[in-house]
């Protein structure tokens, strides 16, 4: 295995990361914005009136994202072992 397959495989692990990893940190990016809006617009500084929408959101986001995280992350194992199968 030379250094190219090495590096090929490594920006294939982080793009995996990134798009399983994308989509629950964009839905909790998206509800604390909103909530930071309403308690600026409001001015409503409660602190746990962040916590308990973002663990909600992030938990359905999760749930309704599990098959293509799991599908993603599977693909990828594939191709991986494929690749070590090949080498030897």
């Amino acid at each position: 295995m030379n250094e190219a397959a090495v590096l090929e495989v490594g920006r294939e692990a982080l793009w995996v990361v990134l798009k399983v990893a994308g989509p629950i940190m964009g839905a909790g990016l998206l509800i604390g914005l909103t909530i930071a809006l309403f308690q600026a617009l409001t001015t409503i500084q409660e602190m746990t009136l962040t916590f308990v929408p973002k663990i909600l959101v992030i938990f359905s986001a999760i749930i309704f994202f599990l098959p293509f995280m799991m599908t993603t992350v599977i693909e990828f194992a594939r191709t991986l072992f494929d690749r070590m199968v090949g080498l030897g």
